[in-house]
């Protein structure tokens, strides 16, 4: 099948590459512009971009598909390669009818929930910090809405209770891989069902903010624990930040006021309603990231100081 394909972060470049690896044809790469990045501002291609250079693929980067002359200059390419189908994988732009309606066998996405629930920009984080224990990959048919198309395909995955955002995001990168081979074929078969959203099961992912990530002691442990897993969480410590990569929730149940250190061995600290969260890997400002043993090493803790002061 002709494919264009389209995506921008790391969670598309398993997908673009397994559709190449199964022989399709990639006739293009659209992706988002390179953006600067550090302190002089260097501008770097995406993930997506930088697999398909290395394929030799062709590679576009419009600001916009959907006004401007970047967008008509856009739509007249597609236009020209007439693909079968285009596949769109976390690209971070939203198509216009014109373009869903240009292919052959339409858009399909890869989206990394279980539609309809956790539509939008951040449904593996959202899954983590609310607590599900299952997700998976929707493939679907594109519509104008935001992830409301129809359903083609789906695969899940259950969700590990001390799995981070990073390490989901990979199972889920494969898991997406793996479906849109299979889909493909099927597709131009017609042996796919499409299956409508049942729009009043739906839930919206939000796009993450900064102040998510803060660790608020007065909230359960269990709580901060899928804070920690899903963000990345900081609070202060001796008048410096410390961010949080991994977390357990403790056993140790304490009377403590929320953000007292219980345990100075273990770097435990008191949460909310009683509970207890024990810190396994941090980064404190001004130093390096490491597991929390080799932390304590060269830093003594204090049984009742406070955090987030």
């Amino acid at each position: 099948m002709k494919i264009v394909f389209m995506g921008t972060p790391d969670f598309a470049v398993a997908p673009l590459e397994a559709l190449a690896n199964a022989g399709h044809e990639i006739a293009a790469v659209f992706t988002q512009p390179d953006k600067p990045n550090g302190r002089k501002m260097k501008l770097v291609p995406s993930p997506v971009k930088t697999a398909a250079l290395d394929r030799g693929l062709p590679v576009y980067q419009p600001t916009s598909l959907r006004k401007g002359e970047d967008a008509e200059e856009a739509f007249r390419t597609l236009e020209e390669i007439a693909p079968d189908c285009i596949v769109v994988a976390a690209y971070g732009q939203i198509l216009p009818k014109r373009v869903l309606e240009l292919p052959k066998f339409g858009c399909v996405n890869i989206h990394a929930s279980l539609l309809p629930k956790y539509r939008g920009a951040a449904p593996i984080q959202h899954v983590i910090l609310d607590g599900e224990t299952e997700t998976g990959v929707t493939i679907m048919q594109m519509a104008e809405g935001l992830d409301t198309g129809d359903m083609l395909l789906k695969g899940a995955i259950p969700i590990g209770g001390n799995e981070t955002a990073s390490e989901l995001h990979d199972r889920l990168a494969a898991l997406g891989a793996e479906l849109i081979v299979q889909a493909m074929p099927a597709l131009e078969a017609g042996t796919l069902t499409p299956e409508v959203q049942d729009d009043s099961l739906s839930c919206y992912a939000s796009m993450i903010t900064k102040g998510m990530s803060a660790l608020d002691f007065a909230r359960p442990a269990i709580e901060l624990h899928r804070v920690i897993c899903a963000l990345t969480g900081f609070t202060t410590f001796e008048g410096k930040r410390l961010k949080v990569y991994r977390s357990l929730v403790a056993n140790t149940k304490t009377d403590a006021e929320p953000g007292t250190i219980i345990d100075e061995n273990s770097f435990t600290v008191a949460c909310g309603n009683g509970t207890s969260l024990t810190f396994t890997e941090v980064q404190l400002e001004g130093s390096k990231r490491m597991q929390t043993t080799d932390f304590l090493r060269g830093k003594k803790l204090t049984r009742g100081a406070k955090l987030g002061e």
